[in-house]
């Protein structure tokens, strides 16, 4: 592997076997900061506020403001990382150049668990959602025809994907609006008793640490995706910082459209501990300060933003993963095939749509929401170590805020979340941690032989 500093603002990365292993570079700034939007879904709060606002002892807000201070520290090393080393493949790739190319690998091995299940939990919930709106209709058809459209999509180009990007989050925002309004009008108006107070931000009774402990972990799930903007990486125009800007504006945004959504939803009913049924919290909320209409609209996009919207961007995702791994051959070369038109890795498309249909029929929503962000979170703090190593110690920069610090408190945050995962969940994580070691001694032949990494020129 070689870096060599380019004059080109747009870095092109190449292989010695294959110069044609080349995406179709189109997407702007804007383009990604949307892009990365839809992946953490703006009115994602919807479908959890409930269990947040409960665990949180009615201080939603201040929930999910921790959960940005602690994501933004890990969302400035993917900008940091993304500057140095402009090839798709995300934290895969960066830890792999920034760090060590086996433990690169077994950082792209981890985060695919959560990139491959991450498709097949949206449309299993989507489905199972829009079953009991429409119980005439079978959970199957539904994952069926949500894989089958992401997947058209995805295989005729960024192009095409970054339109329908648009749409939706166009429909999300309108649907934020409409309850916001309706929300901002019902309290506005005293009706139920209700008021604007700063009960949903701060209380002195009922605040703990081990409340906002618990609180947090789950608020910063909500924050996951902001990582696949770097699978873009070789799809952009405007030079090496547009990721990381891309990466750090798209998770302030959605932050703000979260704390702005859930302040709303709490001052609008502050009763927080009776809810009819609080997995349908939000719901409730919104047929009582908009009526029936707005209850159906929030639940049918939040529907679609889970089953298209979300899942279209994790499929992107995940097949720019795969391809980047395959381009590498630390995983079979086929997956790094290129479109000849349309410029889209299709066989990792494909392959992603194989798997989420199957596991998504096979699969219960338990199972996979407990097992969906162990990879994440794993890799997340191996990315954090690796700004460290590379910037640090191997360019001995001397910045001890932003590659020290920085990059320790990201580590620290993602820790303390990944520690409290359920045992089940770290039976499962180990175990593909242990396949990916056995997939990495086979390519390696023994861990004799190092991992190829891609050149940058």
């Amino acid at each position: 592997m070689s870096f060599k500093p380019s004059p080109h603002p747009e870095p092109q990365a190449k292989t010695s076997n294959d110069v044609h292993h080349e995406l179709k570079r189109t997407l702007s700034v804007w383009d990604l900061i949307i892009y990365g939007m839809i992946f953490m879904v703006p009115i994602a709060p919807m479908a959890i506020y409930g269990q947040v606002v409960q665990t949180a002892n009615g201080m939603v807000v201040l929930t999910y403001f921790i959960g940005l201070v602690g994501m933004i520290f890990t969302a400035f090393s993917y900008a940091r990382m993304s500057e140095a080393f402009p090839v798709g493949g995300s934290a895969y790739a960066y830890v792999q150049r920034g760090w060590n190319p086996m433990v690169g690998f077994m950082a792209g091995w981890m985060i695919l668990l959560d990139y491959i299940l991450v498709p097949a939990l949206l449309y299993l919930v989507a489905a199972s959602w829009l079953t009991q709106l429409v119980p005439s209709i079978p959970t199957t058809v539904w994952i069926v025809a949500f894989v089958v459209f992401n997947t058209a999509v995805n295989f005729f180009g960024v192009q095409m994907t970054n339109r329908a990007n648009w749409v939706m989050l166009v429909i999300e925002l309108a649907t934020f609006v409409l309850f916001c309004g309706a929300a901002l009008v019902y309290v506005a108006g005293h009706k139920d008793g209700t008021s604007f107070t700063l009960a949903p931000v701060f209380q002195k009774q009922g605040f703990s640490l081990s409340m906002v402990g618990a609180a947090t972990s789950i608020a910063v799930l909500s924050f996951l995706g902001f990582d696949g903007i770097s699978t873009l990486s070789e799809e952009t125009k405007g030079g090496r910082k547009t990721v990381g800007r891309a990466t750090i504006w798209a998770l302030i945004f959605v932050a703000l459209l979260f704390m702005i959504l859930t302040y709303l939803a709490a001052v609008a009913y502050p009763d927080f501990r009776h809810f009819p049924n609080a997995n349908v919290a939000f719901y409730f909320i919104a047929e009582r300060v908009g009526g029936t209409w707005l209850k159906m609209l929030s639940l049918v996009v939040t529907v679609l933003a889970s089953g298209i919207a979300n899942a279209l961007a994790a499929q992107a995702a995940i097949s720019r993963l795969l391809f980047s791994m395959g381009r590498d051959r630390v995983l079979p070369p086929v997956l790094a095939k290129i479109h000849p038109k349309f410029r889209t890795p299709y066989v990792s498309i494909l392959l992603v749509a194989v798997v989420s249909l199957i596991v998504s029929s096979l699969s219960s929503i338990d199972a996979l929401s407990s097992l969906v962000n162990f990879g994440a979170l794993t890799t997340f703090m191996a990315l954090n170590i690796s700004v460290i190593i590379h910037f640090f110690f191997r360019k001995r920069s001397g910045r001890w805020f932003s590659h020290l610090v920085m990059p320790l408190l990201g580590f620290a945050v993602i820790l303390y979340v990944w520690i409290n995962f359920s045992h089940t969940t770290f039976y499962f994580g180990i175990g593909w941690f242990v396949i990916g070691l056995i997939v990495l001694a086979i390519t390696t032949r023994g861990f004799r032989k190092s991992p190829k990494a891609l050149e940058i020129e």
